[in-house]
C-alpha cells in the first residue's frame, strides 16, 4: 500500500541498512580535524592555517593537499547522477539509475517517492566516490532543479517540477532530503539547487533581465528555493544567468541579503558555466573580470564554472587593485569548509555511517532490485491519462490478436543534456511485445512512408502511436548546441526546445501521423512522450485515449505498457497548464505572471488544466471538515475529507487543496494550491485524507513594510481532483 505523500517515512538508513555510529576519538594534528569541536570553531581554525594560494585553491579546486583535504567532487543530479567527462577505457563504465525528467517526477505528485529517488542518487554518488573501482568524488550533486515552469515555451521546461510554487517547493524539499539523507549529523551527499532564480527563458538568457516586483519574488519565483533551504536544509545553490530587474543574479545583493541571511544558504555558492564572462560581455554590468569576481566573492560566491578564465590570477589581481580583500575570501570559503564537515570528509571514516557505502564486494547499486523498483515506480506514477473516451483503456490482453506500434519514439528512450548511460532502457515497443507475448502479432512502423504505418494500422486490433519531442534537438551533447560565441543553435523543429533555445511553437508535426493512422483505424492510443505541453487539439477531439509521459526514464516503456494493459492504474497529474493556443500566452519575456500566466492568473480555457489527470476508476468526495472554522493569524487548521473509490479497480487519487481569498483587500490569485495527498484506495474503500494549513502559509508580502502579513479574512478551502475539478468547499475565518 502506498503511503500518504507527507509521511516521508522511508529513511536512508532503512533503505540501505545504515546505522549511525558513536563518536570516535581520533588523533588530530589541528583543531579543525577534531570532530568533537563545534563546526564554527573548526572552520575558523582551518582558515587561519591556509595561505592565500590555498584559500584561492579552495575556490578553484576545492582541495588543500598540504593539509590532506580532498575535493568532494561534483556531478549533475536533477534526475540522474551524470558526468560530462569522456569515458575512460581504463575504468568501468558508469551507468547510474535514470529517472523520468524532472517534469515527469513532478507529475507523480508524490514527494515521498521523489525523496526515495533522491536517496537513490545520493547513495549512488557515495558509491562512486568510495568504491575502489570508481573513486570518482561525486559528493556535491547539482540538483534539485527548483525553477518554476511559468511558460511552456521555455527550453528547459523539462527541468522544472511545474508552474506552482508550493508543489515545486514540496518536490524540491523531498529530493533534497533524499539526496542528503536522514543522518542527524552528516550528509550522504550535498544538494546544490539550480538556478537562483527566475531562470525561464533560454535564447537570450546570457543578457536578459527577468523583471518583476519584490512581492512576486517572495510569493512566486523564490518559493521553491526558500522551501528547499528552510525545510529541506539545503545550503548550496547555483546562481542563474539572467538578471533580475537589471542586476545579474550572479552578483545580485539578494544572494547575501535574503538567501544567506534569511534562509541559511551559506554552503557552496556557484556561478553557472561561463556566467562570469557574461557579466562583462553580455550583461555589460561590470568592466573587467576582476570587477566581476570581486563583486561575486563579496556576496559569498565560492565556486566558479568557467571556460578558460585564470581564476587565481584574476583574484590576485582584484586584491592588488584593492577591489577585494583577503578577508572577503575568508568569508566566502567558510561555506565550502562547512560542506566538507557536513559530508564527513574531515572526520574519521568510522564515525560517518555513509562511508560504509561502496565497500569492497558491494555490487553496483544501479543493478539492484531496490533501485530498479524506485525507477519503475517513478515511471509508473508519472504517467498521466489525458483522455479515455468510453473506457477505451485498459486493453484486455486475452482478446488481442494483433497490435500496430507506430512512430520512431516507440523504439527510443531519449536522453537529454542531464542524463547519461543507463543500466538498461525499456522502450514502448519492447515492453508491449514482452507484455503480450509471442502469441500476439506486434507490427512496427517508424512512419507512414510508403503507407507502411497505415497498412499496419488497418490490420491491427488497436494502434499505439508514440509521438513527442527530441530532448536534444538534433544534437548529441550539450557542446554541440552552442556556437563559439556562446549563442545557441536552433532546433530542427519550432516546437522543440532545450538548454539555450526556447520553443517557437507548441504544435507537434507528428500529429499528422496520428491523423493518418486514426483514419485507418479509430482504435488508436496516442502516447505523447514530451518535455513540454503541446497544443494537441485535434488529437484530443478525435482519438479515444491519450497518455502523457516524459523522457529519460529507464523504465519508460514498461510503465506505458503497464498502463495500457491495466497492470497499473494511472494517477499522474499535470503540473502545468496546457494552453489550447500559443495566442493565449503573454510574451515570453513578460515575467509578471499576473498578466494571465499559469493557472493562478490565466483567463483562457486550457486544453488541460493544472492538476488534471484521469484514472481507470472513480472517486467520490464527502464530509469535508475543518478542525477549526476560525483560527488566529499564527494558528493551524486541518482540512479533512472522505474519499471513496466508487469504481471496480484499485487506484490512486490525488486529493488537492486550493484556497481563495474572496474578500481580500489586495490582489490575489484566482486559486492557489496549498496542500495535496496521493492516496491509494481499493474498490469500495474509503479513507479520510487530512491536510494541515497554517495561517502563515496564506500570507502575502507587503513591500511597504518589507515583511509577510496575514490578513484577517475569510478564506475558502476548495478540495477536489484538479484545479478545475473542485468537489467540496468550506470557509475558514482568520482573525
Amino acid at each position: 500500500m502506498r503511503k500518504k505523500t507527507y509521511a516521508y517515512s522511508l529513511v536512508v538508513g532503512a533503505l540501505f541498512g545504515l546505522t549511525a555510529s558513536p563518536p570516535v576519538q581520533a588523533q588530530t594534528t589541528y583543531p579543525f580535524q577534531n570532530p568533537n569541536l563545534a563546526t564554527e570553531s573548526r572552520v575558523a581554525n582551518l582558515i587561519t592555517l591556509l595561505t592565500l594560494d590555498e584559500k584561492i585553491r579552495l575556490i578553484t579546486d576545492f582541495d588543500v593537499p598540504r593539509l590532506g583535504i580532498k575535493s568532494p567532487g561534483n556531478a549533475e543530479a536533477i534526475h540522474q547522477v551524470k558526468f560530462y567527462d569522456r569515458p575512460d577505457p581504463a575504468k568501468k563504465p558508469i551507468k547510474t539509475t535514470s529517472f523520468a525528467q524532472v517534469y515527469g517526477m513532478g507529475e507523480t505528485w508524490n514527494p515521498d517517492l521523489i525523496k526515495r529517488a533522491g536517496a537513490v542518487m545520493g547513495y549512488e554518488a557515495r558509491y562512486l566516490s568510495q568504491h575502489k573501482d570508481y573513486l570518482r568524488n561525486t559528493l556535491v550533486l547539482w540538483g534539485p532543479a527548483s525553477d518554476l515552469a511559468r511558460d511552456p515555451r521555455w527550453g528547459r521546461n523539462d527541468e522544472s517540477f511545474g508552474e506552482d510554487p508550493f508543489l515545486t517547493g514540496t518536490m524540491a524539499v523531498a529530493l533534497t532530503k533524499g539526496i542528503q539523507g536522514d543522518d542527524p549529523r552528516y550528509w550522504q551527499a550535498a544538494a546544490l539547487l539550480k538556478h537562483v532564480f527566475a531562470n525561464s527563458n533560454e535564447t537570450t538568457r546570457a543578457r536578459s533581465s527577468s523583471d518583476f516586483d519584490i512581492r512576486l519574488m517572495r510569493e512566486y519565483y523564490s518559493v521553491p528555493f526558500r522551501m528547499a533551504f528552510t525545510e529541506g536544509k539545503a545550503e548550496s545553490y547555483m546562481a542563474a544567468y539572467n538578471a533580475w530587474n537589471g542586476v545579474p543574479m550572479t552578483i545580485h545583493p539578494v544572494l547575501k541579503d535574503v538567501l544567506a541571511k534569511e534562509w541559511g544558504a551559506t554552503g557552496i555558492v556557484s556561478s553557472d558555466a561561463g556566467a562570469m564572462s557574461h557579466l562583462v560581455n553580455q550583461h555589460k554590468y561590470v568592466k573587467t573580470n576582476r570587477d566581476a569576481y570581486a563583486a561575486a566573492i563579496k556576496l559569498g560566491m565560492n565556486q566558479f564554472l568557467t571556460f578558460g578564465d585564470s581564476i587565481p590570477n584574476i583574484i590576485k589581481g582584484a586584491i592588488a587593485d584593492k577591489k577585494l580583500a583577503e578577508t572577503d575570501i575568508d568569508a566566502a570559503i567558510h561555506g565550502k569548509i562547512k560542506t566538507l564537515i557536513k559530508l564527513g570528509l574531515l572526520d574519521p571514516p568510522a564515525q560517518v555511517a555513509y562511508t560504509r557505502i561502496g565497500q569492497p564486494g558491494e555490487p553496483e547499486p544501479w543493478l539492484s532490485e531496490k533501485h530498479k523498483a524506485v525507477a519503475r515506480q517513478v515511471a509508473q506514477e508519472s504517467v498521466v491519462l489525458l483522455k479515455n473516451e468510453r473506457d477505451f483503456l485498459p486493453r484486455t490482453k486475452g482478446a488481442i490478436k494483433s497490435i500496430a506500434v507506430i512512430g520512431p519514439r516507440a523504439v527510443q528512450v531519449s536522453p537529454d543534456f542531464y542524463s547519461g548511460p543507463t543500466p538498461y532502457a525499456s522502450t514502448v515497443l519492447q515492453a508491449i511485445k514482452e507484455k503480450v507475448g509471442p502469441s500476439v502479432t506486434v507490427n512496427y512502423a517508424a512512419d507512414n512512408e510508403g503507407q507502411v504505418a497505415v497498412n499496419a494500422a488497418k490490420s491491427a486490433d488497436f494502434v499505439v502511436v508514440v509521438i513527442g519531442n527530441d530532448p536534444m534537438c538534433g544534437t548529441t551533447n550539450i557542446g554541440e548546441a552552442f556556437n563559439r560565441d556562446g549563442s545557441t543553435k536552433p532546433c530542427p523543429e519550432n516546437g522543440d526546445g532545450r538548454e539555450g533555445r526556447d520553443r517557437q511553437s507548441m504544435d507537434i508535426p507528428s500529429e499528422d501521423l496520428v491523423k493518418e493512422v486514426f483514419a485507418a483505424n479509430a482504435n488508436t492510443i496516442v502516447v505523447l512522450v514530451s518535455s513540454f505541453p503541446y497544443t494537441i487539439n485535434w488529437t484530443q477531439a478525435h482519438v479515444p485515449a491519450i497518455l502523457h509521459t516524459t523522457h529519460t526514464a529507464q523504465e519508460q516503456g514498461s510503465a506505458i505498457a503497464d498502463v495500457i494493459f491495466g497492470d497499473y492504474n494511472p494517477a499522474g497529474r499535470l503540473t502545468q497548464t496546457w494552453p489550447k493556443s500559443l495566442a493565449h500566452l503573454p510574451p515570453l519575456s513578460d515575467y509578471d505572471i499576473r498578466h494571465g500566466r499559469t493557472y493562478l492568473y490565466a483567463s483562457e480555457e486550457p486544453l488541460y488544466p493544472f492538476g488534471y489527470g484521469l484514472s481507470y476508476t472513480n472517486f467520490a468526495y464527502s464530509d469535508l471538515k475543518l478542525s477549526a472554522e476560525t483560527i488566529p493569524k499564527n494558528g493551524t487548521a486541518t482540512v479533512q475529507v472522505k474519499v471513496k473509490n466508487t469504481g471496480s479497480r484499485a487506484g490512486d487519487e490525488v486529493v488537492q487543496l486550493y484556497v481563495q481569498h474572496p474578500q481580500s483587500t489586495i490582489s490575489r490569485p484566482k486559486k492557489e494550491l496549498k496542500g495535496f495527498s496521493r492516496v491509494f484506495l481499493k474498490p469500495g474503500e474509503t479513507k479520510i485524507v487530512s491536510v494541515p494549513v497554517k495561517a502563515e502559509s496564506l500570507a502575502w508580502w507587503n513591500e511597504k513594510t518589507n515583511q509577510w502579513e496575514v490578513e484577517e479574512e475569510p478564506v475558502v478551502m476548495l478540495v477536489g481532483g484538479a484545479s478545475n475539478d473542485i468537489r467540496l468547499q468550506k470557509t475558514m475565518l482568520i482573525k
